[in-house]
């Protein structure tokens, strides 16, 4: 299923229960925070190989999904209210990004695109 499809039954959702006089930009911004934190929440105080193989663990897995699945419904949501397509934007900013992080200078390097000029 494409994201233009899940905006369409989050909004049929949203529609059915009368949820749409919440779901203000405002408001969804703060629920994506939200949910967010409850996704790092998941990884607190893990070591990197905890983190790794935290999956491993089935009900673990179950739980980073969900949290998952609710930053993304958040965030489709607020682009579908915003009237912005996702696709067009991430497809921009990979190419901006490109540009801003040549692979060539900076291979295995964490420094931030102003660090390594």
């Amino acid at each position: 299923m494409g994201i233009k499809q899940i905006q369409k039954q989050l909004q049929k959702f949203a529609d059915e229960r009368d949820w749409n006089q919440f779901h203000n930009p405002k408001n969804l911004a703060i629920a994506l925070s939200i949910e967010a934190s409850e996704l790092l929440e998941k990884f607190q105080w893990l070591n990197m190989e905890q983190s790794e193989n935290i999956v491993a663990d089935p009900v673990k897995k179950h739980e980073i999904g969900e949290e998952i699945a609710d930053v993304a419904m958040y965030l489709f949501r607020l682009a579908d209210r915003l009237d912005i397509d996702i696709e067009e934007v991430v497809d921009n900013k990979i190419e901006k990004n490109a540009i801003k992080y040549p692979a060539e200078k900076v291979r295995g390097s964490s420094k931030k695109y102003d660090e390594y000029v």
